[in-house]
């Protein structure tokens, strides 16, 4: 897709989405990062069901060692993984407290140091928290990135490579949310929805139904 249709599919889906924000649920940035963890594989309204009653109790790392790792089990035995995700939780917990005083750091390469934070949850946080230009490429942004052609890679590093080239400055704050909310609710894995889409005439994807 050429520079100039990029910028113009970012305003409208801005336009589509005039308020585009990460749609887990959090109260600050350690459960955000906890809600992050555990969106891996699931969804986030699956997430959110999970954390609402563990939030009213959970919010600092003190109370989520406190809690302990079974503890959280029952909390989020719900989701996909919860065991591991479960364990990761409270090794990162462990090593936040013991090495960063309890503060995340704001570096992307200091972040994925945290048990179970890779790159993507790394970017994730960093966006969210803070409103770093960093986009975060998952099944939606991944898909989205190669169908409409904004971005070309068989790996998601390739795509987020392409994205961080390509998406105008303007829009690299929220670029993520846009293309996960447009993924999630437009151009979705099966049954696009090409007839009311609003940048189906940028697309040239071989498969989009009109």
């Amino acid at each position: 897709m050429k520079k100039a249709e990029i910028k113009i599919l970012f305003e409208r889906l801005l336009k589509e989405f005039p308020e585009p924000k990460c749609e887990l649920e959090f109260i600050n940035p350690y459960t955000l990062m906890v809600s992050i963890i555990l969106s891996a594989q699931a969804t986030d309204k699956g997430v959110n069901k999970a954390t609402e009653p563990l939030f009213k109790n959970v919010q600092t790392p003190e109370a989520m060692l406190a809690l302990g790792e079974e503890g959280l089990r029952e909390y989020v035995k719900s989701l996909n993984y919860y065991n591991n995700k479960a364990r990761n939780i409270i090794r990162m917990t462990e090593v936040l407290l013991r090495d960063y005083h309890g503060q995340f750091p704001k570096d992307l390469v200091e972040l994925q140091k945290l048990p179970g934070v890779g790159r993507k949850t790394a970017n994730v946080f960093l966006n969210v928290a803070y409103n770093y230009p960093l986009i975060a490429v998952d099944t939606h942004v991944f898909r989205v990135s190669n169908r409409l052609k904004i971005a070309l890679g068989d790996t998601p590093l390739e795509v987020e490579e392409g994205l961080s080239k390509v998406v105008p400055e303007e829009f690299k704050p929220v670029a993520q949310h846009l293309l996960v909310l447009f993924g999630r609710y437009i151009c979705k894995a099966v049954h696009p929805k090409c007839v009311s889409c609003p940048v189906r005439d940028l697309c040239s994807y071989p498969e989009k139904v009109l």
